[in-house]
């Protein structure tokens, strides 16, 4: 599925391992291919013009030391005539050759970053929406890998891409100046290329130590985004500034950038040794090229000309050599760097696709829980344990109990955004895995407890429970009416197109949009949950932020709410709760009660002690054990 990081090697305290990551040649070579293949779909006309400029600049400085060298020659012969005029000419065509393929070539390459990164931020994000769970969104590894994908992927494969090109056009220049070198001297030639090698096997080895840090310092940078983040958000505003939490944050945001800032030193130090390395390297290799040239010309062996062109070769050669190694380097970092692309691209599934093909009807019979177990991963402790409930079709369930209970995680399952890990869920006696996906969520309608608050408008905001009808008004508006909201949202400045945020500016108006309270933005997430014909609506907590009034035009709602539908209430308000077909109490992830309100308060076990002690909060004298019945009825 995924390919880690190589274990031992080089380390980091704060880090963790930061050896290059372990990526086989056979598979560095599919990369490229497929690197080559993305940018190929994204843009052809570019690609196809980075192949013709890699030709032409490459050939062009190729041309300058030979015409260098005749030029010398004609100057120091007597009457250089039209030859003289014509070699200057060819050595001005050369070098705005050379300049205006590097300028087209750097314009190609930047078109062609665009569009391939616009694909591949595209299929990547297609590949994430395409997850049908939550257990990729809650393991540190694929966010780590997600985040490099993010920073990397778009560009890295045009620069993969890019790096060949100009990788095959240095190699069409070095074939052509060293020519010239080698009919100066083989020797001198071998040298030169010799002196290559150690900087090629350095900077291979620094690009994959620059993969392995980026890819461990990926939860540095999140943590140091979220800190960052985290002062600046409105809604974060208020504590931060009640318990002074300001300095705190930023002391961490601080941390996590010395942390970061130290691993890029280190490779930042490592990379100029290196450099400076080879900068000694060739510097010897030129001294001793330009004195074995100088004692040629002396001896009679060549001429002024033909030593200036050997040594303009001997530059280019140098020159030529020294890019090919950086891009080599660079190849094998984007290649790197693609791999985790890629790797996310391949994520695995965490709830499997039904291996037959069937369809998901109206809701006839009910919902089963058969002996459901689940725990968020061996790690953990067991979530349910052994649940079993019916939820006939048309009634209404509430789910009761002390925090922790798994009231949450058993609404999660039923929205089949986990599989439980024994035990079955039927939809009219079929297994949730055996339904498509897709059809059984259209089927589905839920306000969460931590449901979202986007920074859309108010219109979205409720049609984004089914983009669809996005721009159905009607629609939108009977939501928001059936859900309480409508009247709130009608006497906004803009009515339904509002912008609920206020940290961006309302489209075509000269002020930010406008922040909802609490019970507001609930009412809207209700509206959202209740804009499709559902067959099974899901209410988490759907009056915790409602005041009294709120609240009691809610239960008088309630009937209408799912009327013809069957629902899962979950609540602490046992107001909210006692409005129910029926009840099950949820402790310790199991069912340990179950029944009607007024049968529960009959039994006296939790249900009826939770009951009489929220009671007891609305009576002034305190004697909730008598009151409460009352108050139930």
């Amino acid at each position: 599925m995924t390919t880690g990081m190589a274990a031992g090697g080089d380390a980091d305290p704060a880090l963790g391992p930061t050896q290059p990551p372990g990526v086989p040649m056979r598979r560095r070579a599919r990369l490229a291919a497929r690197a080559l293949g993305l940018a190929w779909r994204a843009d052809r006309r570019s690609l196809a013009w980075l192949v013709t400029l890699t030709v032409a600049g490459g050939l062009a400085p190729a041309a300058v030391p030979v015409l260098t060298g005749k030029l010398l020659d004609t100057l120091a012969a007597p009457g250089p005539g039209r030859q003289l005029w014509l070699l200057v000419g060819g050595l001005a065509a050369a070098g705005v050759l050379v300049r205006a393929t590097a300028t087209m070539s750097g314009f190609a390459a930047q078109e062609l970053e665009r569009n391939v990164g616009l694909l591949a931020d595209g299929e990547l994000f297609a590949t994430v929406n395409r997850l049908p769970g939550l257990r990729a969104f809650e393991d540190p590894s694929f966010q780590d890998r997600l985040r490099t994908a993010q920073e990397g992927g778009g560009a890295t494969p045009s620069q993969l891409v890019t790096a060949a090109f100009q990788l095959a056009q240095e190699a069409v220049t070095l074939v052509g100046v060293a020519g010239v070198l080698v009919a100066y001297s083989p020797q001198v030639a071998a040298l030169v290329l010799l002196a290559a090698l150690p900087g090629l096997y350095g900077e291979l080895r620094l690009s994959g130590r620059r993969v392995a840090v980026l890819a461990a310092l990926s939860a540095v940078t999140r943590r140091r985004m979220l800190w960052a983040e985290l002062q600046a958000d409105p809604q974060a505003a208020k504590e931060l500034r009640l318990f002074g939490l300001g300095g705190f944050f930023r002391q961490r945001m601080l941390d996590e950038r010395r942390t970061a800032n130290t691993a890029e030193r280190r490779l930042d130090l490592a990379a100029a040794r290196l450099q400076v390395g080879l900068a000694v390297c060739a510097g010897a290799v030129t001294a001793a090229a330009l004195g074995y040239g100088a004692a040629r010309v002396l001896g009679g062996e060549l001429t002024t000309g033909e030593l200036a062109a050997a040594i303009t070769s001997l530059v280019a050669v140098q020159v030529a050599s020294t890019t090919m190694v950086a891009d080599l380097a660079t190849l094998n970092q984007s290649l790197l760097l693609f791999a985790r692309h890629v790797d996310v691209l391949s994520w695995e599934p965490d709830l499997p696709a039904p291996s037959t093909a069937g369809t998901v009807g109206p809701l006839r019979a009910g919902i089963e829980l058969r002996d459901v177990w689940f725990r968020y991963s061996p790690q953990h402790p067991w979530v349910l344990e052994g649940i079993k409930l019916e939820i006939p079709a048309g009634q209404t369930l509430a789910l009761v109990g002390p925090n922790g209970a798994g009231k949450s995680t058993l609404v999660k399952l039923l929205c089949r955004l986990y599989d439980p890990d024994r035990g079955r869920i039927l939809w009219d006696g079929v297994d949730l895995r055996a339904l498509p996906l897709d059809q059984l969520r259209r089927r589905v309608g839920a306000i969460f407890q931590d449901f979202m608050r986007y920074d859309l408008t108010a219109a979205e905001n409720i049609g984004v429970g089914d983009v669809a009808h996005l721009a159905d008004r009607d629609r939108i508006a009977r939501a928001a009416r059936l859900a309480g909201a409508d009247e709130d949202l009608r006497g906004l400045p803009d009515g339904y197109d509002t912008l609920l945020s206020r940290v961006f500016w309302q489209p075509g108006a000269d002020a930010p949009g406008v922040e909802l309270s609490g019970g507001q933005w609930q009412r809207i997430a209700l509206a959202r949950a209740l804009l499709r014909e559902h067959d099974l609506v899901i209410l988490d907590e759907p009056s915790a932020s409602l005041d009294a009034q709120s609240e009691q035009a809610l239960h008088a709602r309630f009937r209408a709410l799912v009327r013809g539908r069957t629902a899962v209430l979950v609540s602490h308000r046992f107001s909210t709760v006692r409005m129910a077909d029926r009840i099950a109490v949820l402790d310790g992830g199991r069912v340990t009660e179950q029944g009607t309100h007024a049968e529960l308060l009959a039994l006296g076990g939790t249900y009826s002690r939770l009951f009489r002690m929220q009671a007891a909060a609305y009576v002034a004298d305190g004697t909730a054990a008598a009151a409460a019945p009352g108050i139930a009825r």
